[in-house]
């Protein structure tokens, strides 16, 4: 393990002028405020990194800190034993470099003027995570609806990724811009196909949009692709983020992070209040067709068959994965204008309070979960987004990985038919080696209990 014992930089395409209070909260090792701003910038310097173990990566870079030194011209950062890994002849990256400005910008806008205003009114929150990006520069007037988001396993093999990227590249042929959760595989293969995409078309502009949230960033961090990153503050304001953002959503064979973040989508899909829709496709190379046979009746177990109405599942096929985008696309436009929607946000899509109100998974919380078909559609779906939010904090964010080691595993429980679907599904999940990098079959050691 290489580090880079000290070196100095300055933040790019952020704020490098800090109040004396903003910069003794991250800065001070006793402060909440820097332990969260190292642990970010820790994954952004792990970059590329294939270990997924949040509590890991802290262990082998304990040592590692970050700073910021104000100077006549500004704020510094500096940074101590960082992974050489983001490093060329001894000069960070500049995207890393970039990265870090944004993860600094986004922890100081967090904390000082959204997470300070405390509530639970739906319209203040998703007012609250249009405040976060447009902060960022991710929300942007005159642009047509041409964002694509793309969601997908970090743990994938090969030919899953190359499938990925070559969907990616349809897309970039057709001018249309990407968002995924930032990581490697699913997350990156699109990234990368279209860019070339892009190239092909003589596009200097394209748009590599990275949503994260500190719980995750260490398990996924920030592949190289990504030229707009944004770091909001848990999974639910990145999800929704996601959905409010996008135009139209790809959905790639994953594990639980990739079903967590399906069941979301599907629980504003069928809420009674929307009456609009969200283009939504899974998409595989031929190899997935039994994954994505086993994810459709998985969901329609769950759901019920009508649930199957608001998804098109295409095996193979990536042009036409592209194409089927494109024309979506031309349906949002339309619907946008005749409606008078922004084109840059979806400000009209009912987002339940239980999709915005932080989950935190306690094996309390989890044993709580009420996962029975008596509920209408839309709960149940968000009380399956739930439970899958659980088992993928126990398997890589660092406080489900020790709230397992104290208490053991989550025990889920709920109606015997729903139980068993998703004990066979995370079966699968298991046998393919979908849950988490760096094991081999056989080898993992569940986070969660099914009981009977």
């Amino acid at each position: 393990m290489k580090t880079v014992e000290y070196t100095k930089i300055r933040p790019v395409r952020s704020l490098n002028l800090l109040s004396q209070e903003e910069i003794v909260k991250l800065s001070s090792p006793s402060a909440e405020l820097h332990q969260l701003f190292r642990e970010c910038a820790l994954a952004i310097l792990n970059t590329d990194s294939h270990e997924d173990d949040a509590e890991e990566i802290q262990q082998l870079y304990a040592d590692f800190d970050i700073r910021l030194k104000p100077e006549p011209r500004g704020v510094m950062l500096e940074i101590f034993n960082a992974p050489a890994q983001s490093f060329v002849d001894g000069q960070i990256i500049l995207g890393i470099q970039e990265h870090l400005s944004s993860v600094l910008r986004d922890i100081v806008y967090t904390d000082f003027k959204i997470l300070a205003e405390q509530t639970n009114d739906p319209v203040v929150i998703t007012d609250k995570v249009f405040r976060i990006l447009r902060n960022a520069n991710v929300v942007r007037p005159n642009v047509s609806p041409n964002l694509v988001v793309c969601w997908g396993g970090h743990s994938i093999p090969r030919h899953e990724y190359d499938y990925a990227k070559h969907v990616g590249y349809e897309l970039g042929l057709r001018g249309l811009d990407i968002i995924t959760g930032c990581g490697i595989g699913a997350m990156k293969g699109p990234m990368k196909g279209a860019a070339v995409g892009h190239g092909k078309q003589q596009i200097t502009n394209g748009r590599y949009i990275g949503i994260s949230e500190p719980g995750i960033i260490a398990s996924e961090s920030p592949n190289a692709i990504v030229n707009e990153l944004v770091i909001m503050p848990d999974i639910e304001k990145r999800l929704e983020a996601f959905v409010r953002l996008g135009h139209c959503i790809v959905v790639f064979p994953g594990g639980v992070g990739t079903v967590e973040e399906i069941f979301y989508l599907l629980s504003i899909l069928l809420h009674p209040d929307n009456k609009q829709s969200i283009p939504l496709i899974f998409a595989g190379p031929e190899s997935c067709r039994d994954y994505f046979n086993t994810v459709d009746t998985f969901l329609k177990q769950c759901l019920g068959d009508d649930v199957a109405d608001l998804y098109q599942i295409i095996i193979g096929q990536a042009g036409l994965v592209g194409s089927e985008v494109k024309k979506a696309m031309a349906t949002v436009h339309q619907n946008r204008r005749d409606t008078g929607e922004a084109y840059y946000f979806n400000w009209q899509l009912n987002i339940d309070p239980s999709l915005q109100h932080p989950f935190l998974p306690t094996h309390e919380n989890m044993a709580a979960l009420n996962l029975n078909t008596d509920l209408p559609k839309h709960e149940l779906a968000s009380q399956i987004r739930a439970a899958f939010s659980g088992i993928v904090a126990g398997n890589v964010k660092s406080f489900g990985i020790k709230e397992v080691a104290k208490h053991g595993p989550y025990v889920i429980k709920g109606e015997p038919a729903i139980m068993h679907a998703i004990d066979e599904l995370l079966k699968i999940f298991v046998r393919e080696q979908r849950m988490k990098l760096g094991q081999g079959e056989g080898e993992y050691q569940p986070c969660y209990v099914i009981a009977d």
